[in-house]
């Protein structure tokens, strides 16, 4: 396994010339990736559409195609569901990553090309490796295998020909053969649905495995992490696997959870990457190790635009390229991808931290939100169940806000909400189960969090005092019209506060 190492370590950091170009040249990069996206799509129903044969550079592309999100692109998307193929994209599309969050939907279905597979997500796995080999010459990691927790696959009965999953899910399920030996559980455990029995399986088959690196996200991890611990009878996770030292991590912030894995892997010698890898792409991959930044990936097949925030609900807004961004201000990440996403916004909120090389910081979504362990919980899932919760227990609600709580011990996670009512509900604690169970009806990845208390607890909600929100905003000198109380935030500032008040 040693030769083996060396082998992958020396193919790997040949990548690191072509990383060096795009950071040297990066405007030069995006150019020509429009104009090679551009040119691949001419003659699709999306390319004739909006003339793409007469596009000649970014200014025209930008006024010919207006900024789009998931409900515009929806019926262009159904139409890949149901086997129709050139619709966005010219190559034939059979994948799609499932993912939740979307305004209208339980779930979204974001087309994943072949292209898509290989030039972007597979090719930032290896940037991951190349860069963390790179920064480490010394690394073990090849002497043994990869812990990934992946998602549930299914197959899409829209067509016999495409397929759904996490995105995870549909990249272990595309890995090359090869891939299969250096990495554990095995996929049957890998891509089971029943989370709770997931969880039990891949802590059994993984358990005797020389684990040397771990990747997925810091929710999952922790459970895995706590029921290989309660299974062994270990202290930690270092007495199970002696080589660990890598973990992968993305999709929600980790600086919550950063000290509970310390406790849980106790050696200065464990090293942390974090990537910026969602269901639309591959973005951003950590490449200093003294630094949380991560550099913007330029040549995946990606191009970029930049929307001030301030601009967000302009009526034709302009974004910037990316030789016109400044540092630590706050974007709106637009993109145009080779699966077919043209001009697409996802949601995420980033600043830039450097300027050639071209780092980022992730700094939040453009509408309210909490993704404190990948529930993706929008303000339009709080609003609706709190609607039908007020309607079925004749409550009126006068303010509300809510806020993540981290794990803590073996406790799993929750939500703690803070309501003011104007009319009482009638029960209480039914308005609670009614809330809980519409988020699950309307969040499917909220729903995954909550089986059966895994990840996520059933809701911490305190029934707030008259005029405890006013109070509050008095407190900000923030009384007025113009100020508003935030709805849903990923971290405890205004809940903590909140609370305060009323204690």
């Amino acid at each position: 396994m040693a030769i083996v190492n060396s082998i992958f370590s020396w193919i790997l950091k040949k990548r690191i010339h072509q990383i060096e170009l795009f950071m040297k040249y990066p405007e030069d990069v995006q150019e020509e990736w429009l104009q090679e996206l551009i040119l691949s799509a001419k003659n699709t129903e999306w390319g004739k559409m909006h003339d793409y044969k007469n596009i000649l550079n970014a200014d025209q592309y930008r006024e010919k195609v207006p900024i789009q999100n998931y409900d515009t692109l929806k019926p262009y998307i159904e139409k890949m569901l149901n086997g129709a193929q050139n619709i966005l994209w010219a190559s034939e599309i059979k994948w799609f990553a499932k993912s939740s969050g979307t305004t209208s939907d339980r779930s979204k279905f974001i087309p994943v090309s072949e292209e898509a597979l290989e030039e972007c997500h597979f090719k930032g796995g290896k940037d991951m490796l190349s860069i963390y080999f790179n920064n480490r010459p010394n690394t073990q990691m090849f002497t043994g295998k990869s812990l990934v927790l992946g998602g549930s696959h299914q197959i899409n009965q829209l067509s016999p020909d495409s397929f759904y999953g996490d995105l995870s899910a549909v990249l272990i399920k595309n890995l090359p053969f090869w891939a299969e030996f250096y990495r554990t559980p095995n996929m049957s455990i890998a891509l089971m649905d029943n989370y709770e029995n997931k969880m039990e399986k891949m802590a059994e088959a993984t358990i005797l495995e020389n684990v040397t690196n771990i990747s997925g996200v810091p929710t999952w991890t922790l459970v895995l992490a706590k029921k290989v611990l309660e299974i062994t009878g270990k202290n930690n996770l270092l007495e199970i696997w002696p080589n660990l030292e890598l973990y992968v991590h993305g999709a929600v912030n980790f600086a919550p959870y950063r000290q509970q894995f310390k406790e849980l892997i106790p050696s200065n010698e464990m090293h942390y990457l974090e990537t910026y890898n969602a269901s639309e792409g591959f973005f951003g991959i950590q490449d200093q190790s003294d630094s949380e930044d991560m550099l913007l990936m330029l040549d995946y097949g990606i191009f970029y635009e930049f929307l001030p925030l301030e601009n967000l609900n302009d009526e034709q807004p302009k974004t910037l390229l990316l030789g016109e961004v400044e540092l630590h201000k706050n974007y709106a990440l637009i993109i145009s991808t080779n699966a077919g996403l043209w001009r697409y916004m996802i949601g995420d909120t980033i600043q830039f931290t450097t300027l050639r090389p071209y780092r980022i910081k992730i700094t939040g979504r453009t509408k309210h939100f909490i993704n404190a362990f990948g529930e993706e919980l929008i303000i339009d899932n709080a609003e609706n169940a709190l609607t039908k919760a007020c309607k079925l227990t004749h409550a009126i609600l006068k303010d509300y806000t809510a806020a993540p709580v981290y794990f803590k011990g073996n406790q799993a996670g929750a939500h703690e909400w803070v309501l003011e009512f104007e009319q009482q509900p009638n029960d209480f604690e039914h308005f609670i189960d009614i809330l809980d169970h519409t988020l699950r009806e309307l969040n499917s990845d909220y729903d995954a969090k909550r089986f059966k208390d895994l990840a996520i607890r059933r809701p911490i909600v305190h029934n707030a005092p008259k005029d405890t929100f006013y109070n509050w905003l008095k407190t900000k000198n923030k009384l007025g019209g113009q100020h508003k109380v935030p709805r849903l935030a990923n971290e405890r500032k205004y809940v903590d506060e909140i609370l305060e008040i009323i204690k």
